[in-house]
């Protein structure tokens, strides 16, 4: 039963992750695109967030051309009204409209807003790696804990490094074996087949829950590094996708980057003043010295998502390739046996391939992939080999067993999900 406590508990875990470096970066269960996701991606969003708010905060965001007559408390006032009232920008060369709302309309609308934009922004780039870690350990397996040993092993003693590689390739064992499904029909046999094709969608006993989740993480992380651009340009209502083509075409003709008019410097701003019934309308000039550490700030962040975009899509699809094609999977593990030359025979050829589909399985070759990618292929080597040699201890009859020549080894053809042993004999 899925426990509701555990759940919260994850979530407090998960969130308490965002204001404690150590637990952000602690998570070993991914791979380091998913670390530019989740952790850089965040770190470099809420530097520039300190960074811009300290320039409006304690420096002085705006300066106006205040006619000669303005006391200082008319500029103080005037000042104030125009930074939280928006701007508009009109370039130098054209003529400033006169109906009000052609103004509105070339507004600037962000600029206040900017930290809350990269905050937001931060927190996206984190939500996959939150939904990775409240659910990842639905399917009755601590991967963390799993890489965390394995890293642990590296520079231990020989000793310790077998106790531990022993302990996590049993504790693997037995949670394979809490995965079987312990009884085979047709109905279970097409749930299999539809499992294999769904991925994890038919739930975790098919033994493809994790690879079909993490592939949906994946997911994740393609949809929100692309929704980034749209983001951006729904809150800054310029139109982001090409800012960093239009920049880099620009280099090219001209040679040098000046103001940008998506984030202008010089701007105009209307204001009324009440004096009794009589209300007067200025319009003065201002000038945006925040939109010089946006402009540059926003540059590096749409290089930064355009290259994320591309790893992401390209480790996305990988990770699809090396999942959905079971050649790959049989391939990964069989190159770890033959490094400790486990497969001498055509029979260990055989075993080698049910040890991947039907004792290890999508989410177990998923889970040495993960060891493999945040540990070293020296402990990874090992723990294959251990649990190889369990497979065949716990599955395998025994050459020297005393069972009848009809009998057969119970586990092991449950495991098959066959109901004769002509093949494996």
């Amino acid at each position: 039963m899925f426990s509701f406590s555990i759940f919260f508990s994850r979530i407090g875990g998960a969130l308490g992750g965002l204001a404690n470096w150590s637990r952000l970066t602690g998570s070993a269960d991914d791979d380091w695109i998913d670390k530019i996701n989740h952790i850089w991606s965040v770190v470099l969003l809420t530097a520039f967030t300190i960074i811009v708010s300290s320039a409006q905060f304690v420096g002085d965001p705006i300066h106006c051309w205040m006619p000669g007559e303005f006391s200082f408390a008319r500029i103080a006032y005037a000042k104030s009204t125009c930074w939280i009232s928006n701007t508009y920008y009109i370039p130098m060369d054209d003529t400033i409209p006169e109906h009000v709302e052609m103004r509105q309309n070339k507004e600037i609308t962000y600029y206040q807003w900017i930290p809350i934009i990269l905050l937001f922004m931060a927190f996206l780039f984190k939500v996959p790696n939150i939904a990775w870690r409240l659910l990842n350990g639905y399917s009755g397996i601590d991967m963390d804990k799993i890489v965390s040993l394995s890293n642990a092993s590296l520079l231990s003693s020989p000793d310790d490094r077998t106790k531990n590689i022993s302990h996590i390739a049993k504790y693997l064992h037995r949670w394979t074996e809490c995965q079987q499904d312990y009884h085979s029909n047709i109905l279970v046999r097409m749930r299999h087949r539809f499992s294999n094709i769904f991925c994890f969608c038919y739930g975790k006993r098919d033994g493809t829950f994790l690879t079909g989740y993490y592939l949906f993480i994946k997911l994740m992380y393609c949809a929100n590094v692309v929704g980034q651009f749209f983001i951006l340009n729904a809150f800054m209502s310029i139109d982001y996708n090409v800012f960093g083509f239009e920049i880099l075409d620009y280099l090219l003709s001209k040679g040098e980057w000046k103001e940008s008019p998506r984030f202008p410097r010089i701007t105009l701003c209307d204001f009324q003043i009440r004096q009794l019934n009589n209300v007067q309308r200025w319009t003065i000039q201002c000038v945006l010295p925040i939109n010089l550490f946006n402009e540059k700030i926003f540059i590096f962040i749409w290089f930064w998502l355009f290259l994320v975009s591309i790893l992401t899509f390209i480790n996305y699809f990988s990770w699809v390739f090396y999942c959905t094609f079971k050649e790959k999977k049989l391939h990964y593990v069989k190159k770890y046996l033959k490094m400790e030359h486990e497969i001498r025979t055509g029979m260990d050829k055989k075993l080698a391939r049910k040890f991947v589909e039907t004792y290890l399985r999508d989410d177990g070759v998923f889970i040495l992939r993960v060891v493999g990618k945040n540990s070293s292929d020296m402990v990874l080597t090992d723990l294959v080999v251990n649990l190889w040699k369990i497979f065949k201890d716990s599955y395998v009859p025994s050459k020297k067993s005393n069972r009848s020549p009809g009998s057969e080894d119970t586990d092991y053809f449950r495991l098959n999900g066959d109901s004769t042993k002509e093949n494996y004999v």
